[in-house]
């Protein structure tokens, strides 16, 4: 929970000069996006690095850019658009490397963005699985925003639709948790 400070309870993060606060909004989709909405597609690498808060991304963009980062994500326990507090560090090949060597999860996926949003189309043991986001500035924006109708659910609040959450799911739970909001991925 944000405290009056603007950070988060229990945390030494805190909004200002490195972290921001995270706002989106998070949907389940039925199927992925079609190409022609498409405006820029990335596949995306992502490395939960073992007993931290750190993500390592590798982003590799359709026009042969590649954008790797270190983020760290402060979560807070409240209902709504605010996620927490994120810090991004933009890092170099060798840089990558380095923490790359550490202990992770493995989550990977392509990022369609689709304005308003970022629909992402998982691989592996979340096969099946799109999950669009909404990033916003304000609290103001968060709470006006009106999902397009090809989202299914909104997912926002239901934290089993976090990275960090669904790199240790194993696909049996996935299922599952779908099959909650109406989804049968196996049967498409």
């Amino acid at each position: 929970m944000m405290n009056k400070e603007g950070g988060v309870e229990g945390q030494s993060v805190h909004p200002g000069k490195y972290a921001r606060v995270e706002r989106e909004r998070r949907f389940l989709l039925a199927t992925p996006p079609n190409p022609s909405a498409v405006t820029v597609t990335r596949v995306i690498s992502d490395r939960y690095v073992a007993g931290t808060r750190l993500r390592l991304r590798r982003a590799d963009f359709s026009d042969g850019r590649c954008e790797l980062k270190l983020t760290q994500k402060v979560p807070i326990s409240q209902p709504g658009a605010i996620q927490g507090l994120i810090t991004n560090t933009y890092l170099s090949p060798a840089e990558y490397d380095v923490i790359a060597s550490l202990p992770a999860a493995l989550l990977s996926k392509t990022r369609f963005s689709v304005p308003p949003l970022g629909v992402d189309v998982f691989d592996g043991h979340l096969e099946g699985l799109v999950l669009a986001e909404a990033e916003f500035a304000t609290d103001e924006e968060a709470q006006s925003f009106i999902p397009p109708a090809e989202c299914v659910a909104e997912v926002t609040d239901d934290t089993r639709f976090t990275g960090g959450r669904l790199v240790r799911t194993p696909r049996h739970e996935l299922l599952g948790w779908l099959a909650e909001y109406g989804l049968r991925p196996e049967d498409s």
